[in-house]
């Protein structure tokens, strides 16, 4: 991770330049507030925070032009309120391996090259995936040592490519059900060539860039639970293996309707007392929505909660170093069009305006590392409107 001192003067200088080009509501703000009221400013030295950069996926399909090439406020606020970017479907296989022989790294070395131009750091996603991989892939007719020498070649190629760019990389992603067993039918590589593939993509992985960090990465795992056990025991045995295994990811894609899992601390904690390095890496909270499409004041307030109780487990472990929103904008968010009639799940409206959800985020960095400085800080007084 690279030093907080040159990502402040990246920044300072970044927010400096673009006070003009800001919305009305922020131009109106304290001279110097534009750096200083964001999640960056004031997360502590040893945490990034990161969003997931719109691009790939299902965005392909709708209505609006490129968020992250056309959407000049939102490049902004990916500028200015993160220290981490996570590309979100633009690493993975059927996007970035279109065809046997082809690859299409133009997205990504975009990203990467923002990243870099803005002192951030850039989380790798993904290596090993039951989802989004493309037809040829899937359908083709390989042997098991074809389908061994493809995924090798892949993740060479992807890998090796951002190595010194890319800090961190999910290689083995959703590999377990939500009972602890293996997706040995609806992964490929598990189905054809066996659990033990999971290693050699760790170990592949690490000979194309030795300094990056690599992660198992999945939902449902967030609290202890079947799940979270089956990856407990697949880190110790890869480290007993001897594996580079550096860490666990848990997504935290969270829904109202389904309850918050208090027991997040304790299970990121486990992981570290293995020596792993730990992150939330995918964080959002979704809702039911009434037939407004609005979300109610009781689910905004909790929806809030739920954000700041995330980040205060992540915060709480020493090894919890990387805190990660999947979206930065409702208009960019994969929920509705995953989850019909739910929504509302990043702490940014459309319009990028600020919901409560981000004050709590706001509020929870604070306590964190400046609760005093903070406190008597405009910033403070505009989220302490907006929390109530």
């Amino acid at each position: 991770m690279r030093a907080r001192s040159a990502r402040l003067l990246l920044g300072a200088g970044l927010a400096a330049g673009m006070l003009a080009a800001a919305p009305a509501a922020s131009a109106e703000r304290p001279p110097g507030l534009a750096k200083q009221d964001t999640l960056a400013w004031l997360a502590p030295d040893d945490l990034e925070i990161g969003a997931a950069v719109a691009g790939g996926g299902h965005h392909q399909n709708q209505d609006y032009p490129p968020p992250f090439y056309e959407d000049e406020e939102y490049r902004e606020l990916l500028a200015t309120e993160f220290t981490s970017l996570t590309p979100e479907n633009q690493l993975k296989w059927d996007f970035v391996h279109p065809a046997p022989d082809e690859y299409n790294f133009e997205a990504a070395d975009d990203i990467v090259a923002f990243a870099e131009e803005n002192g951030q750091d850039v989380r790798g996603h993904v290596l090993i995936w039951h989802s989004q991989n493309p037809a040829w892939l899937e359908e083709g007719d390989y042997t098991d040592a074809e389908l061994r020498g493809i995924l090798r070649d892949h993740i060479t190629t992807v890998v090796g490519r951002y190595a010194g760019q890319i800090d961190q990389w999910e290689v083995a992603n959703e590999i377990f059900d939500g009972s602890g067993n293996l997706r040995t039918e609806e992964n490929i590589w598990l189905r054809e060539l066996g659990p033990g593939i999971i290693a050699d993509a760790f170990r592949w992985a690490h000979e194309a860039a030795p300094e990056a960090e690599l992660f198992l990465n999945d939902y449902g795992a967030e609290g202890i639970n079947a799940k979270s056990d089956a990856y407990y025991q697949l880190a110790q045995d890869l480290l007993a293996d001897g594996v580079p295994i550096h860490g666990m990811g848990l997504q935290a894609h969270l829904g109202l309707m389904y309850g918050f899992d208090p027991s997040l601390q304790e299970n990121l904690q486990r992981f570290d007392d293995l020596g792993l390095a730990t992150a939330i890496t995918e964080l959002d909270v979704r809702m039911e929505l009434p037939e407004s499409g609005e979300p109610t004041p009781a689910q905004i307030a909790e929806q809030a909660e739920w954000f700041s109780s995330t980040l205060e487990a992540c915060v709480a472990v020493e090894g919890c170093q990387s805190f990660t929103l999947w979206g930065a904008s409702d208009l960019y968010s994969w929920v509705p069009h995953t989850f019909e009639g739910q929504g509302s799940a990043t702490p940014w409206t459309e319009d990028l305006e600020r919901k409560p959800a981000y004050c709590a985020l706001q509020q929870t960095l604070a306590e964190a590392t400046q609760p005093q400085r903070y406190a008597h800080h405009p910033a403070h007084e505009e989220c302490r409107q907006l929390l109530g």
